[in-house]
């Protein structure tokens, strides 16, 4: 008979439940969240494992690569679906978890996740940690702009060169706040410099990368559109359709119809935030700034007349999903207009 498997993975252990073709509990367990640990418990049970389950996290990727390898069929689910299906559960527990996912693969009804490479999760975690730094840096300096402010001393428009300058400046003559200013610019110093070398790495994974510098022949795609473009797709196979990735990264808008209603929204705003965030950042270049001339830009320009600027900056970043993926699959460089028509 087959079988069907859910974990609900945690930190230090994950509970395990295995279900049959009927339905009925077989197996329930605790297990260490450990690749060999699970590894040996699912061999150990002596069972026709037709499909495993593990909702997406921070440690499912690494748990998902290593048994697979093992030759487990095991599947990431979408946490998002997840999450819906197990609201109608008046309580909530770990082994009720895994019970609800191992349900849900008897079912078959799931939505698999990619599991990412290595190499894709090496390029997202250096562009995690430059956000990271980013983001700090920049709470630093509002944070001792705002401690200055409290004294009626203030920073004022400033460059990241003419920044600690103004600061020393203002707070001269003030034992207090000198010391405070001292603290806080030689951590800002420290945080600068790191966000440097760590922009440095970024720039160098983009020299090294092929995909990546194919993709920066399009206007308004930079180094940091193009890494986060290329390890958040992948594997460009994996799509069976360039127009499936605009709406599997929150780009296409939501539709809700029933009866007489029917609903047409904003857009869903599902899948990765970050990619998300570039490709607009990438539509807002091409509109705003005098780039070259392309036939995506006047695309989107004939939307801004008739829909408006903002919207045109989502068309444009949907749109550039799609050609940005072409270029992945077909190993193309970007082509600004296209050719002209053959005469019949």
């Amino acid at each position: 008979m087959k079988h069907y498997a859910g974990i609900d993975v945690s930190l230090e252990s994950s509970s395990v439940c295995v279900v049959d073709a009927e339905g009925r509990i077989v197996r329930e367990d605790k297990v260490a969240s450990e690749p060999e640990a699970l590894i040996a418990w699912f061999a150990s049970q002596g069972l026709e494992l037709e499909r495993i389950g593990l909702e997406a996290g921070p440690l499912s990727q690494w748990l998902h690569a290593a048994m697979a390898k093992a030759g487990l069929a095991v599947e990431l689910l979408e946490t998002r679906h997840v999450r819906t299906a197990f609201k109608t559960m008046p309580v909530k527990t770990d082994k009720k978890d895994a019970r609800g996912i191992a349900q849900l693969m008897r079912l078959g009804w799931f939505r698999p996740v990619h599991c990412k490479s290595a190499p894709a999760q090496e390029v997202r975690a250096v562009l995690a940690a430059r956000k990271l730094l980013q983001g700090k840096l920049h709470d630093l300096e509002m944070s001792l702009r705002g401690i200055l402010r409290g004294f009626g001393l203030k920073v004022g428009a400033t460059t990241p060169r003419t920044y600690a300058p103004r600061v020393r400046t203002l707070v001269e003559g003030h034992a207090t706040l000198e010391a405070i200013a001292a603290a806080l610019l030689k951590a800002r110093e420290v945080l600068a410099d790191e966000l440097r070398a760590i922009e440095r790495r970024v720039r160098a994974m983009a020299r090294e990368d092929e995909r990546a510098r194919r993709l920066m022949t399009t206007p308004g795609v930079g180094v940091l559109v193009a890494l986060t473009f290329v390890a958040a797709v992948d594997d460009p196979e994996r799509f069976r359709s360039s127009r499936a990735v605009g709406p599997h990264f929150g780009l296409t808008p939501r539709k809700y119809q029933s009866g007489e209603t029917d609903y047409t929204g904003r857009i869903s705003k599902i899948g990765d935030a970050g990619v998300r965030s570039m490709l607009y950042e990438a539509a807002n270049v091409i509109l705003t700034h005098p780039v070259r001339g392309s036939d995506l830009k006047t695309w989107a320009l004939a939307v801004a007349r008739r829909a408006g600027m903002r919207k045109a900056k989502v068309a444009l970043a949907r749109k550039l999903a799609v050609v940005l993926h072409r270029m992945l699959r077909d190993q193309t460089t970007f082509v600004a207009h296209r050719s002209a028509p053959m005469a019949a």
